[in-house]
């Protein structure tokens, strides 16, 4: 049993054996509200449960697992309204896209799935207009490996260029004046039947008050409907990102979700021709956990980063 690769003209998808893992929808056809985006959606574990919500009700830009960030400028790229402060949500004309351009990298073998692509931010068109202006370049790669019986890894890398001409700096709502609501990032949107479950970081365990702590990994525990099987979820952040340890935009109480969020409480500067980098590992596990097997599975986060970094990076 290995991983196998599908790909079309609009995702990618990826199984081991007979069980998708995982589908990476690159050309997604989203209304332009909801800032149009790749998305990882639908994600599986080893055993087949699902671990991730699409398009929810409460909030149609929630999709999976996706590099989302409401606040770069004056630009959303995290779809929906955008907090303003004393007016609270407010619907606005600047939800951008992130759009495939070109394949850098597709490639599979029984043991490593790797994709790279590059993409063109572009801001909310101007009436009339088919695209908007560009504002950021993307180089992004994706990678899939099975170190365990019960778990799998995908890794997720960003570079990001602003073409802009304008400062780009990186925010969230709280940087805009709203408490505790630090979310942007390499957002995950769990199953509904996950609302409840456990937080996790290291030596920790519990529920929104977790909310904005800072630490390497985290991690959520939820059981599903039918079966009361449990899954359980890792996400480890690289010592090398740009805010490390970062804050984490957790919730369980009206939904399931996690996000290392390094804009949660200040803005991250992103001036014109600049770059910044971002590198996390998500592990997607059969089984219930606390915090000692979150650790394990963060080890196994952590050992994908390390294989998958470049060159220059594992020598060092």
């Amino acid at each position: 049993m290995g991983l196998i690769l599908e790909h079309d003209d609009s995702a990618v998808s990826v199984a081991y054996g007979d069980v998708p893992l995982l589908r990476y929808v690159y050309r997604p056809d989203d209304v332009q509200l909801e800032s149009p985006r790749p998305y990882l959606h639908p994600l599986r574990t080893l055993a087949g449960d699902l671990v991730s919500l699409f398009r929810p009700h409460d909030h149609v830009w929630h999709k999976g697992i996706t590099w989302s960030l409401p606040v770069v400028g004056e630009h959303n790229f995290w779809g929906g309204p955008t907090y303003v402060h004393g007016q609270d949500y407010v619907q606005l004309d600047n939800d951008g896209s992130m759009d495939h351009a070109v394949f850098t990298e597709l490639s599979g073998t029984e043991d490593a799935v790797s994709l790279a692509h590059d993409l063109v931010w572009h801001a909310q068109p101007l009436p009339g207009q088919p695209v908007g202006a560009e504002v950021i370049h993307e180089s992004r790669a994706l990678g899939v490996s099975v170190p365990a019986p019960d778990a799998w890894v995908l890794t997720f890398a960003t570079t990001m260029t602003n073409v802009s001409g304008d400062h780009l700096d990186i925010g969230s709502p709280t940087t805009r004046g709203r408490e505790n609501a630090g979310y942007g990032g390499l957002f995950w949107r769990g199953p509904r039947d996950f609302t409840g479950g456990t937080i996790l970081l290291p030596g920790r365990a519990g529920g929104e008050e977790l909310r904005g702590v800072r630490a390497e990994w985290a991690g959520f525990s939820g059981r599903h409907d039918g079966t009361s099987a449990s899954s359980s979820l890792v996400m480890v952040d690289e010592a090398t990102n740009p805010v490390h340890p970062p804050q984490w935009f957790a919730r369980n109480e009206w939904f399931a979700a996690l996000c290392p969020a390094p804009f949660f409480s200040e803005e991250v500067p992103f001036p014109p021709g600049s770059t910044l980098s971002f590198r996390y590992a998500v592990v997607i596990a059969d089984g219930e956990a606390d915090p000692e097997r979150g650790e394990a599975l963060a080890e196994l986060g952590r050992a994908a980063l390390k294989h998958s970094a470049p060159k220059d990076r594992q020598s060092a």
